[in-house]
């Protein structure tokens, strides 16, 4: 088409009015792209407010709920010391359930909570509690059969080996047993989609005999991960992060100077914010930066530490103007991080341990490409190609890789 010439028309303001030019073609074609810019960014700013208002009314939401919850609960507990008479026993501490006859403990005969942290079912006066000691010693040994039932069940041991339960220092004290099991675990998982099945329901039957010691602990999470990995269904892989973090909470004292506890622990606070709101998510990297700083503090030559921490920084860099509102919301000192920093994480993977990853070293010429050193990408990129792809994130890395080249 030819374009279009400019035809002087009169302007506006009398006869002694001076002429304007008619822009040509290419003129609006540039005036109508800007427009159209102009009105997505629009569009797009919209968007984000009302996704930012929906988030802060959810959390508001949230907050009431939890005050009220702590209101009614702090109303039970003053109702239950107010009023002493007696009241019928509940049947609560004859649950079949495994955590709660484990976690539980000795029936607590005073008011408020129990040395495992549960709530009594019932407020005796001094009268009621003497006339009921001895039958509560008598569920006391029905729980701790219960225990050592369960416990002979999800080992599968045969009748010849229930002397052995009954002294259950026996198994715990037996390092060399715990150090075969770690060894099979730690196979099972370097092993392909049967194999970390296996491992994860292995150390499932163990976990009674030694869920105290945090070896054991961080290869149990671990395998939650492994599962959370695994499935497909979104539900399933909220239960297996979940069900991991509740794990380690549950023996938190046991493994504070433990870097490996720290790292599967923000592992799987991250897994299991993937599919929550934004102010969870945003909550959740703020566990998994605390936890992972605490890793490297006690293990500070470990590559896979700083991998995990350069991808923090460049999801943090990269984050939009909705989830950086959001933060600043959240946290009085909100956590900050740039592509530069990022970088400097991935680098220090490549100086511990050369190689070590397909998706380290994509991770790295990304990080020169947005800091506009194109030749530093190109060489990265060309150095994440020797390596084999080993891993589901190495196979995201690749199509990475593709779309980049």
């Amino acid at each position: 088409a030819q374009a279009v010439p400019r035809v002087p028309i009169p302007a506006e303001g009398g006869d002694g009015a001076g002429h304007t030019l008619l822009l040509g073609q290419d003129g609006q074609l540039e005036l109508l792209e800007r427009l159209d810019f102009v009105v997505r960014n629009l569009v797009e700013l919209r968007r984000e407010v009302e996704e930012l208002r929906n988030s802060l009314q959810h959390l508001a939401v949230e907050i009431v709920g939890e005050v009220r919850s702590h209101l009614e609960e702090t109303q039970r507990v003053s109702r239950r010391r107010r009023f002493p008479f007696p009241r019928e026993r509940s049947d609560s501490t004859g649950s079949s359930s495994i955590y709660f006859t484990a976690s539980s403990g000795n029936a607590n005969t005073d008011d408020g909570e129990s040395e495992g942290g549960y709530t009594t079912a019932n407020a005796e006066s001094d009268y009621d509690r003497e006339s009921e000691r001895d039958s509560e010693e008598g569920e006391d040994e029905v729980s701790c059969d219960t225990v050592r039932t369960v416990r002979r069940d999800s080992l599968d041991l045969g009748p010849e080996e229930e002397a052995s339960l009954r002294v259950e220092p026996s198994l715990e004290e037996d390092g060399e047993a715990l150090g075969q099991l770690l060894q099979q675990a730690d196979r099972l998982h370097a092993g392909d989609e049967r194999d970390r099945r296996e491992g994860f329901q292995l150390l499932l039957n163990n976990k009674l005999v030694y869920g105290e010691q945090r070896e054991f602990l961080w290869r149990l999470a671990r395998a939650h991960s492994d599962m959370w990995e695994l499935t497909e269904n979104e539900e399933e892989k909220q239960s297996y992060a979940s069900e991991g973090k509740r794990e380690l909470e549950l023996s938190s004292q046991n493994w504070d100077q433990s870097a490996e506890c720290h790292q599967w622990f923000a592992i799987l606070s991250g897994q299991q914010s993937e599919y929550e709101t934004i102010p969870k998510r945003i909550q959740a990297g703020f566990v998994f930066k605390e936890h992972i700083d605490k890793a490297i503090e006690l293990k500070p030559e470990d590559p896979q530490l700083y991998y995990l921490l350069g991808k923090w920084c460049y999801q943090v860099a990269h984050l939009g103007w909705l989830e950086k509102k959001t933060m600043s919301a959240l946290f009085e000192t909100p956590p900050t991080a740039t592509v530069q920093d990022a970088l400097q994480n991935f680098l220090r993977v490549e100086e511990l341990s050369p190689g070590f990853s397909k998706a380290g070293r994509v991770y790295i010429a990304k990080c020169y490409r947005d800091l506009g050193n194109s030749s530093a990408a190109t060489l990265w990129m060309n150095l994440a190609l020797e390596l084999p792809g080993s891993t589901k994130e190495d196979a995201e890395s690749e199509r990475e890789l593709e779309e980049m080249r």
